[in-house]
């Protein structure tokens, strides 16, 4: 059956699709990455993230959102990289409800070796490519993955109630 309703816009949406699937596939798999720690790919970019927010106090709870995981998952991530040494846990004075996390100096070079390593095994090809797109074109392709990744992330957190069969009284018809 052919998938008219995608238009000429297939093969886009097939290689969404396609490193969507790879990515779910090695998101929670503990690798090395170039490091001698083993860590997720889930875990990694929480510490990217934090390393990024370092200087904006930000609340955990906006760091998942920025991220687009749950505030579980970020929490998880950050209790399994606090384990690990890579992160610690912060409150300001007065206020001890609200918890902050700052890279550990081992963290920072943790993640240095990690980008080291990801850079040379697929970003130095992955740049090389974007670097011959107008900049236009990287606004687009930006703005189509966001789209797609909010209405996962939406979808993913909506109530689904499961359907019912419910049988039709034949007398009040």
């Amino acid at each position: 059956m052919k998938l008219e309703w995608m238009g000429d816009h297939r093969e886009l949406i097939e290689k969404i699709i396609k490193y969507g699937n790879a990515y779910s596939n090695t998101y929670k798999l503990q690798r090395s990455y170039g490091t001698d720690m083993m860590f997720s790919a889930s875990q990694i970019q929480t510490l990217e993230y934090i390393l990024e927010a370092e200087d904006k106090e930000e609340k955990m709870s906006e760091m998942a959102a920025r991220l687009g995981v749950s505030r579980s998952t970020f929490s998880k991530n950050v209790k399994n990289l606090t384990e690990k040494g890579l992160l610690e846990k912060y409150h300001l004075s007065g206020n001890r409800k609200d918890i902050y996390v700052k890279p550990s100096a081992n963290g920072r070079v943790v993640y240095a070796q990690y980008t080291e390593f990801v850079r040379e095994l697929c970003f130095d090809d992955i740049f090389r490519l974007a670097g011959m797109i107008s900049e236009a074109d990287k606004e687009s392709f930006i703005r189509i993955m966001d789209l797609f990744a909010d209405v996962l992330v939406w979808y993913g957190e909506k109530e689904q109630e499961p359907r019912k069969l419910i049988k039709i009284d034949p007398n009040r018809e």
